[in-house]
């Protein structure tokens, strides 16, 4: 009978951390090139299992039942969102693989997808509350003006006249960028970006779907309801165990 209040418990914990990172999604549904993030839980022996070299422990395994579950790690889905127009000078949406460069005003190099890009007081290209925008030798890019133009290899023009490019960069194995607390995503060895388009007067939409959203936030909601009025039922079964049955 105890084990049920492991197995309710583990589903709470579980259906609230979804519904953590399903509000998430949804708050920043129109942040522009916002990806997606994905809760995963695995049981608890199989984390055992991996921390654990069982084949040369020398003992014998007397059983695999699991009552509680763990959780496993918050999966980024980086998949292509969609190109919207804004019309804006200054807006660019990466069409392929590869993310900004933005450094911050201690220097710090973050990546990111966002594209709705802004001039500060001294006239460089920047992401508005973040820091500067890089070019490919990871360099601040000046313009001055916002009467610009962009082509899709990245390059912006001021009167047909090329003045910059906006670097766009790529990783070996995006799971093992780390997203920080402002959004964006911090990684190692950068490399320059291949196969991509850079539309300018474009925004990337997140590609957190709103209905697919709602509909799982309703899910894990009711799921967690209902574990949760189970667990009382436990509560009440196991008082009166202890109650009435213990008098006998």
């Amino acid at each position: 009978m105890f084990k049920g209040f492991y197995n309710l418990t583990s589903a709470m914990l579980t259906h609230q951390h979804n519904l953590n990172v399903i509000g998430n999604n949804m708050v920043n549904i129109s942040t522009s090139g916002y990806k997606q993030e994905r809760y995963v839980a695995s049981t608890f022996d199989d984390v055992m299992y991996s921390r654990v070299d069982v084949n040369h422990s020398g003992g014998t395994e007397i059983g695999r039942q699991s009552y509680i579950r763990a959780a496993s790690d918050i999966y980024t889905d980086y998949s292509q969102g969609i190109p919207e127009p804004t019309e804006l000078p200054l807006d660019f949406a990466i069409v392929g693989e590869g993310f900004f460069a933005v450094q911050d005003a201690d220097g710090n190099i973050a990546y990111t997808r966002m594209g709705n890009f802004s001039l500060n007081d001294e006239g460089y290209l920047c992401l508005p509350g973040f820091g500067q925008v890089l070019d490919p030798q990871n360099q601040p890019i000046y313009l001055g003006t916002d009467k610009i133009r962009g082509d899709n290899q990245g390059y912006i023009y001021y009167n047909d006249t090329p003045v910059a490019q906006l670097g766009v960069f790529q990783f070996e194995d995006n799971e093992a960028l780390e997203r920080d607390d402002r959004g964006l995503f911090t990684g190692e060895d950068p490399q320059a970006g291949q196969d991509y388009q850079i539309w300018n007067k474009y925004l990337e939409r997140s590609n957190s779907d709103m209905v697919k959203q709602m509909t799982e936030m309703i899910t894990y909601q009711r799921a967690l309801q209902s574990a949760a009025q189970i667990s009382k039922m436990y509560d009440q079964l196991m008082n009166r165990a202890t109650g009435e049955v213990g008098r006998f």
